[in-house]
Parts: C-alpha cells; sequence; structure tokens
C-alpha cells in the first residue's frame, strides 16, 4: 500500500480498538458440569482430585468439585460447528475481515495470559465479556508486514463473581509472495514435508533422540515421577532436575480421532492420531497406522516404531500390537 492508503486503512483499523466482540455477556452453552471436566481432564492428564474426585471433593473444605481454572475460556467456545459453518459474526471476526480484505490474511496466535481470581463449582453458569483492546502500529517481522491486535476477555459466574481474565494477542500480516517460476517437469516437483517440529532449549534433547530412533521420557530426579511432553520443571515437587529413560513403545490406545480437516500439505488423510498410554506411565499423541479406522478401538494394544515419515522427518508412529 501506499502510505496514502496505509494512512486511510489505519484510520479504519484503528476504530476497532474498544469494540466489544460481543453484544453484552455471553453465557456459556453449558454450564460447569462434571462430565466436561472429566473429560478435559483426560486430554488434560489432569489428575487433581479437587476436579474429578466426587467423594475427596465432597470430604475437602469446600465440598464440592470445582473446574480447573485453565478450562475457563473452554466454556464459552462456539465449538467444532465453526469447521464446518464459519464463526458467527461478531466485533472480532468483522476486524478480521477488514484485515483480510486489504491482504493482511495471514494470522498468527502468538501468546495468551491468564488471571484466575475466583474457582468455578460444578452448576456456576460462565459469562464472557470480551473487547478488542488495541491494535499495534504495523510491523515488519520473519512472517512479514503486519499489525498485532489483542484481546481481552473477562469471566464471571451468574453472580457477577470474577472468575479470571484474559488476554489474546494474535499477528494478521500480508503472506510473503511466491516466486514465480517456469513450469516444473514432475521429476523436479518438490514433495511437500510435515510440518517441522520447533526445537527449542526445553525440547531439543528429545528430538535429538527422536532422530536416533529413540523414544525418551524425561524422570524426576528429587522425586522419580516421569513426565511427557518435555518440560524444564517437575509437576510434583517442583524439581528442575532431571534424567531420562528409553521408552519400549509398549503402549494402550487412550483415545484417538480421526481427522479429515484442516488438510495441511504433508500429510495423509485421513489421518489416524492418537493418544497413547505408554507402559512406563506417561501419553504420548502420535499417529496409528497399519490398520483401518474401523479396527481401532478405545483399550487396543499398540506397539510404537520410530520411522521415517517423509524426506525431512522422523516421528513415532504406533502399529497395532498383533500386527
Amino acid at each position: 500500500m501506499t502510505p496514502e492508503q496505509t494512512k486511510a486503512f489505519e484510520e479504519k483499523v484503528y476504530a476497532f480498538v474498544g469494540k466489544p466482540i460481543y453484544t453484552g455477556p455471553r453465557r456459556g452453552y453449558d454450564d460447569v458440569n462434571s462430565a466436561m471436566i472429566r473429560q478435559w481432564c483426560e486430554v488434560m492428564g489432569e489428575k487433581n482430585p479437587a476436579y474429578v474426585d466426587q467423594d475427596w471433593a465432597g470430604k475437602s473444605t469446600r465440598g464440592h468439585l470445582i473446574a480447573p481454572p485453565a478450562m475457563m475460556y473452554a466454556w464459552t467456545q462456539e465449538g467444532y460447528k465453526v469447521a464446518s459453518e464459519g464463526r458467527p459474526t461478531d466485533g472480532q471476526v468483522e476486524m478480521v475481515k477488514f484485515f483480510d480484505s486489504h491482504g493482511f490474511s495471514g494470522s498468527l496466535g502468538t501468546n495468551v495470559d491468564q488471571e484466575y481470581f475466583a474457582e468455578a463449582k460444578v452448576g456456576d453458569a460462565i459469562f464472557e465479556e470480551s473487547v478488542i483492546e488495541s491494535i499495534s502500529e504495523q510491523k515488519t517481522t520473519a512472517r512479514g508486514i503486519g499489525y498485532f491486535f489483542e484481546t481481552y476477555a473477562k469471566f464471571t459466574n451468574q453472580d457477577g463473581v470474577l472468575l479470571g481474565t484474559q488476554r489474546f494477542r494474535v499477528f494478521k500480516f500480508i503472506p510473503p509472495e511466491q516466486e514465480e517460476s517456469a513450469p516444473a517437469s514432475d521429476d523436479s516437483l518438490e514433495i511437500p514435508t510435515r510440518v517441522a517440529a520447533p526445537r527449542g532449549q526445553d525440547n531439543k534433547w528429545w528430538w535429538d533422540a527422536c532422530d536416533e530412533g529413540k523414544i525418551l521420557i524425561q524422570r524426576c530426579a528429587s522425586c522419580g515421577a516421569l513426565r511427557h511432553p518435555p518440560r524444564p520443571m517437575c509437576g510434583v515437587c517442583q524439581s528442575t532436575e532431571w534424567d531420562t529413560i528409553e521408552s519400549t513403545l509398549d503402549g494402550e490406545l487412550f483415545s484417538f480421532v480421526e481427522m479429515h480437516h484442516p488438510k495441511f500439505p504433508g500429510y495423509q488423510y485421513p489421518l489416524l492420531v492418537g493418544v497413547i498410554s505408554l507402559a512406563e506411565g506417561t501419553r504420548i499423541i502420535a499417529n496409528i497406522v497399519g490398520c483401518d479406522v474401523k479396527d481401532v478401538e478405545i483399550g487396543m494394544k499398540l506397539k510404537g516404531k520410530v520411522e521415517r515419515v517423509d524426506e525431512k522427518t522422523i516421528l513415532p508412529q504406533f502399529y497395532p500390537a498383533n500386527n
């Protein structure tokens, strides 16, 4: 855009700042309930009895189950229908469409900050009030030229008690143009590979071992608790000292999904993705291969293999143990 076009664009886009995302507080589709808490905790590997053990919670000073604070945002989400029907129009959807219409079609969620002030118990109704809090000046990043916008949400219960707040930041940018080239022959076409996993200070060691054909599990050097995925601190005793053990990759299927959408280059669809309970006691997310989805069932025994899935990627994949 020319400087004049940019000025005109920014005058309109900055008008979204302070605009409510919803008209009035939005009530969650479901009140806080033990079934959704249990399902969320199962997926997250959360075993706090305050969330999942009715007998324990009944004998506690609270006298009842509570919802995990980090689950706060889940109660007011639209759900799976967004994938097929799109999001209902609201203040944020209008702003995103405005960005998209001016070429800022790339979206990258950068960070989320939550604060918790009170507990939500079974039976509570959760209300969300959200506003577009800020839009940055134009930024130039490795992703491209764009703008950061930040939303602010507060969550209350039916009595108006503030349960928590959330700030979510997204970068809207103009995707780099693909270089034009002469049509390539079939022999020179590059086959897409899977999205490369980021390797940082806390997990590079795990991926390096995977590249060597081993799946390692962190073990706390202080209390012996195992943990996965890799992280710097033990969730049981908060120690930062750890070593590893190698998994046998014997497992049992805890949960799975057959993915059809969205489709990314480098993946074969439908894609079977499972949460596997390893014999060592931790869980891992991996693809289930070597069988048809109709033969997959919760609790089936699996055996993992670390193998090359494309030209650049080595991953653990799990096969039915009886194969």
